[in-house]
């Protein structure tokens, strides 16, 4: 792999910021609320002893990021690239969540576009495990354009398998 999975990336709205140990605390204050997670396949995410495994994927996955208001500074979430296949020349974009505050105001498509515009220099396609009951993922998918290729057991990291929809993009329809 000659990339990093986590660059600085930024617009004039949003920062996405490689994330440290360090960050745990201002995360938990986003994923402490439990409607963060209503519709995500693990709705005890907002409990800290749960959120501590979920913390400690973000930081092996070596590609994830605090996704922060360029303005303010205040945490608006996360998300992380994983699972890279370098004979596929494909990657995994997820593990995705925002406050509620940040909810209507087009943070995840931001945050997507910034991640999948650095990406797709590296990679020819992007794959995205979304909780079947998501509704609110499965809207975002559909929102960057990506296609519905099937459905998955899916076991997060340190978690229970549960049934996901699988999306893609590739490079050649993002570009386009």
């Amino acid at each position: 792999m000659n990339f990093s999975l986590q660059p600085h990336l930024s617009n004039d709205h949003i920062r996405l910021e490689p994330l440290t140990p360090d960050d745990f605390e201002r995360l938990f204050a986003v994923a402490s609320d439990p409607d963060v997670w209503a519709m995500h396949p693990n709705k005890d995410r907002f409990r800290r002893e749960v959120f501590l495994n979920f913390f400690a994927g973000a930081i092996e996955s070596g590609g994830a990021f605090m996704v922060c208001d360029q303005l303010t500074d205040e945490v608006l979430g996360s998300s992380r690239f994983y699972d890279y296949n370098e004979y596929d020349r494909s990657i995994f974009i997820g593990y995705t969540f925002y406050g509620t505050k940040s909810w209507g105001k087009n943070i995840n498509y931001q945050a997507k576009k910034l991640m999948l515009d650095y990406i797709f220099t590296f990679v020819d396609k992007v794959i995205f495990h979304v909780g079947k009951d998501n509704i609110r993922s499965v809207k975002a998918m559909s929102k960057l354009g990506a296609a519905e290729i099937g459905m998955e057991e899916v076991a997060y990291f340190g978690e229970a398998v549960k049934p996901n929809i699988i999306f893609e993009i590739k490079k050649e329809d993002w570009l386009n």
